[in-house]
């Protein structure tokens, strides 16, 4: 794995439209895209996690359930 492969909370949350504190919310809630934590202050996620979060939880309808595709 290569050090392109790997994303910051930063680059996540301008990619995902949304705030790095929200992705922290989500990370404790475990809803978020999978994350990896190197060490207890530094949170690195891998893009292919990241579109694996982004392609569950893509919906053709307002009441689809995220996932059920």
């Amino acid at each position: 794995m290569t050090e392109r492969n790997l994303a910051t909370a930063e680059e996540v949350a301008e990619f995902l439209r949304t705030t790095t504190a929200k992705l922290a919310n989500d990370r404790y809630r475990g809803i978020g895209p999978k994350f990896i934590k190197p060490s207890p202050r530094r949170v690195l996620y891998r893009w292919e996690d990241v579109y694996a979060y982004v392609e569950v939880n893509t919906m053709q309808r307002t009441d689809d359930r995220p996932g059920a595709a």
